[in-house]
């Protein structure tokens, strides 16, 4: 019961901590973005509108600080406790160290499996319904999803794809087709419509080339012969960073399929799966600190250390996620070397204060 009644103690703590370093972070992110997007407010868009929109966006938000969160939370929790000796008392009253830090591991799987279901069914929802409701604050009806252009191969076609709405309907639609690496011919689509599960093709001017002389034709409707779906365009055009964990691997698979590179679509699929050892490494990282190093110094220096560790942690990875392009590694080795560098530091630290 004691064991129990400590383990509640140290996991109160922590996930308080957590909470408050988590509502600060979103605090101060959306404050520098509220007077950020104060410059777009116009007649359609106001100042209350670029709020709400803010707001519609906090699920991303709070995954995307998630990890620092849990690394400063563990820092504060674990050092006041250190500061007030209560950390030296469960030691001395039998604690183990090991279980001093399972204790912290617990809320942290909380924290985990709530940012997991963020990623997977709320803030890909979120983040799209927000731009989209923006958008045609400021457009009006039916504006783009996204302006983000997109390129996609399919058979002997190449396609460049302006934008997708939030009706599905794509604009700017182009292909190129070819035989034998020979272009042969050119459509362009003002539009394309999503229809009866068909597309549909509006405005079309199509150019064909031959050997000595092209010919033009202009439509003003016809079918379009494809495997895209609405979904399928959607991912391609949505900020990848933004999809959740399912289609992310969809979407990889499908440009594997395309023989097309999806090194981009893996790293962010591991980047979300393997959270729950990003966020068990940064813990270590913390008790370590606590135990080791910063055991006697102040709280501000805890929180200004952990501070660049995560820092240091984001950067790392982002440096590894283009060389693992580069050099052909596999995506997920960017994400689980500094992960695996962090948890080996917080262990050996750990292993020598303990």
């Amino acid at each position: 019961m004691v064991l129990d009644r400590l383990d509640r103690y140290i996991a109160r703590n922590v996930l308080a901590a957590i909470v408050v370093v988590q509502c600060v972070l979103l605090g101060l992110d959306i404050t520098i973005a509220y007077i950020d997007d104060l410059g777009d407010v116009q007649a359609g868009y106001t100042a209350f509108d670029a709020l709400l929109y803010l707001l519609m966006r906090t699920p991303w938000r709070f995954y995307q600080y998630a990890p620092v969160a849990v690394l400063i939370g563990a820092l504060i929790g674990l050092g006041s406790m250190a500061s007030s000796n209560e950390l030296t008392v469960m030691r001395a009253a039998g604690r183990s160290l090991a279980r001093i830090v399972w204790g912290v591991m617990k809320p942290v799987l909380v924290v985990v499996v709530v940012v997991l279901l963020v990623a997977e069914y709320v803030s890909p929802r979120t983040e799209q319904y927000a731009e989209a409701w923006r958008l045609e604050k400021l457009q009006g009806e039916g504006a783009m999803l996204t302006s983000r252009s997109g390129w996609q191969i399919e058979g002997n076609s190449v396609y460049r794809f302006g934008a997708i709405r939030a009706d599905d309907v794509v604009l700017d639609l182009t292909r190129y087709r070819f035989d034998d690496r020979q272009l042969v011919e050119a459509t362009y689509a003002q539009r394309a419509r999503w229809e009866d599960d068909a597309w549909r093709l509006e405005n079309v001017a199509t150019t064909r080339i031959f050997a000595d002389h092209t010919e033009s034709e202009q439509t003003a409707s016809m079918g379009w012969d494809t495997s895209f779906t609405p979904t399928q365009l959607e991912r391609l055009l949505r900020e990848i960073e933004s999809q959740a964990p399912s289609e992310l691997w969809a979407y990889a698979q499908f440009l594997e399929e395309q023989n097309l590179q999806n090194d981009q679509a893996l790293l962010y699929f591991w980047q979300k799966m393997l959270m729950p050892l990003t966020m068990g490494s940064l813990v270590l990282i913390a008790a370590s600190f606590v135990f080791g190093p910063l055991r006697t110094v102040a709280a501000g220096t805890r929180v200004f250390y952990g501070v660049v560790t995560g820092l240091s942690f984001k950067y790392v990875q982002d440096l590894l996620a283009p060389a693992s392009t580069i050099f052909g590694f596999s995506p997920v080795w960017a994400v689980l070397v500094p992960t695996l560098a962090c948890a080996g530091v917080g262990i050996y630290f750990l292993r020598r204060n303990g």
